[in-house]
This record gives structure tokens, sequence and C-alpha cells, in this order.
């Protein structure tokens, strides 16, 4: 198995010149070491993965809901910005969201998609959606070649020991023409690049994130899997509210605080195109075509 470090080599935004020690442990492991390349700035975890029988099992969102809470009112208002964003990829289309956890975006666009199935490895999931009327299978490979118009993937390809060959997946179960969505987190998110908040590196640093990506690791990756048409953009999840408290209390939540207040729509979207003008969001959207 290729590492996180060795991948980061090949796609050439990672060597050992440039390897810098960024933490020296993570927020669930005192034994994990990150590190940040000098020169891209991507950040990683090098030689160590937990293993798929956590993400089976559902042992590793039990342990981060114990240390972090659950996260339910970040999955409603993330499958909400979802099926505004990316409609025009599902609408009418056959689709296949890779990862897709307890199915949230898979219900709210079901009725809108011509298909819909997942891929998910957390068994109880994949049963519950599969009884709930979604198709939803542990491996790509249950997929035919040139099946489906659109796949997407939010947050997980960076849990990915290695990424190549299932970005290789996907681009076989596309179309011609065929679009995948990948959300990713962001190396440059403003709180750890331009802030320097310690205690938000302290929080977000987690073993289960093996990479942080920056738009030009992510376009190599996706360029080497062997799509075209990329565009990057910068989403930003968390509103103003959370950045303020963070820098303030050294805390999350703002944003499900009476401080929230403040985020207006116009807000959100004005701090969102600052964030963007400096490359600083927490989250990168990667939208790419497969050739034909």
């Amino acid at each position: 198995m290729a590492s996180i470090f060795e991948t980061l080599e090949e796609l050439g935004v990672a060597s050992k010149a440039t390897q810098e020690i960024f933490a020296s442990r993570t927020r669930d492991r005192d034994n994990v070491t990150v590190y940040r390349d000098s020169s891209s700035g991507v950040i990683y975890i090098d030689g160590f993965y937990g293993g798929d029988q956590v993400y089976e099992d559902g042992a590793y969102r039990q342990a981060n809901e114990a240390l972090i809470g659950k996260r339910d009112y970040e999955v409603m208002i993330d499958a909400t910005r979802r099926m505004a964003a990316y409609r025009p990829y599902v609408t009418g289309k056959h689709i296949v969201e890779f990862g897709c956890g307890d199915g949230a975006f898979l219900h709210a666009i079901q009725n809108e998609a011509q298909s819909c199935c997942g891929v998910e490895l957390q068994e109880d999931y994949v049963t519950a959606l599969n009884a709930n009327g979604i198709s939803c299978h542990t491996s790509l490979s249950a997929l035919p070649d040139g099946s489906m118009d659109s796949a997407l993937s939010f947050h997980v390809l960076e849990h990915l020991p290695e990424p190549k060959p299932i970005l290789q997946e996907l681009y076989r179960v596309l179309k011609p023409g065929g679009l995948l969505v990948a959300e990713v987190p962001h190396a440059k998110d403003v709180l750890l690049n331009e802030l320097k908040s310690e205690a938000f590196k302290a929080f977000t640093l987690w073993s289960q994130h093996l990479v942080l990506h920056t738009r030009d690791s992510l376009t190599r990756l996706l360029t080497y899997a062997g799509f075209g048409g990329i565009v990057i953009e910068g989403v930003q999840r968390y509103p103003l509210s959370n950045h303020l408290t963070w820098l303030s209390s050294g805390k999350p939540g703002g944003h499900k605080s009476t401080l929230a207040a403040i985020d207006t729509p116009d807000l959100k979207r004005s701090y969102e195109a600052a964030l963007n003008r400096i490359d600083a969001t927490d989250t990168l959207v990667a939208i790419a075509r497969k050739p034909g």
C-alpha cells in the first residue's frame, strides 16, 4: 500500500527536503505526527491509517462524537447547501455518492435524480439505506462501467490511504462526459494559515484526515486519475460567527450560539467571497469531467 506521502511525492507536492512537522499529535491521538510541505502547503499524515474496520462498524464516528458532539445540525446544513449548489449535476441524472454516510444528500435528491445510489462502508448505514429504498453498496466494483452521469463525494477523499485507485474507479463508473464533484477540507483554511489559531489547529487536526489539500494538489490528483476540465472552487462551510468564537474563546460552536444572528445570507456570501479572494476558505470543491 502506498503511503499518503508517496502519493503526494509522486504528484510533485511533497518531498523529504520540504517536509516540516506541523503538529506532534492530533486531537484524538498522541502518537500521530502531522506534516506540512513548506513549498506546496499540503498538510498530511504519513505512515498511519486506522483501518477499514473503524469505518465499517462506525467506531470512528462514535469516537469523534465523543470528542466534539453530534453533528446533526451541520449534516442538515450541508445537505441543504449541496442540494442547491449541485442540483444541475443530479436532476434527471444517474448519480452515485461515494462515502454517502447515512444518506442525507441522497434522501434530499432522490426524487429529482433519474436514479441514485450510494457507496458506504458503515454496515448499519448500508442496511438502513437499502431498507429505505435507496440502493447502497460497499464498493464501487458493484457498479458497471460507464453507468453514471455524475459521481459525488463529500469530505471522503481525505480519509483514503490510497486515493488514486478510488478516483480511477470513480472515473470508470462515469459515462464519457460524466462529472465528478468532490469536496475536501482545505489546507489553507484561514484559521490555520492566516489567523494561526492554535486552539483550532489542535481541534481540527484528526488522525482520520490523512491529507488536507491545496487547489494545486487536488488538481494534480484528479489529473492523474484521468479527469479533465477541472475547476476548483472555494466553499466556506462555517460562518463568521464560528470564526469569531474560535478567536475569542478558542472553542467551536459559534454558528449555533446567539452570535449566529449575525450570519445573514448577505454576510455569508460576502464572507465566503472575501475568503476566496485570499484562497482561505475551509473547503475546496472540485468539479471535473471524464473526457468523451
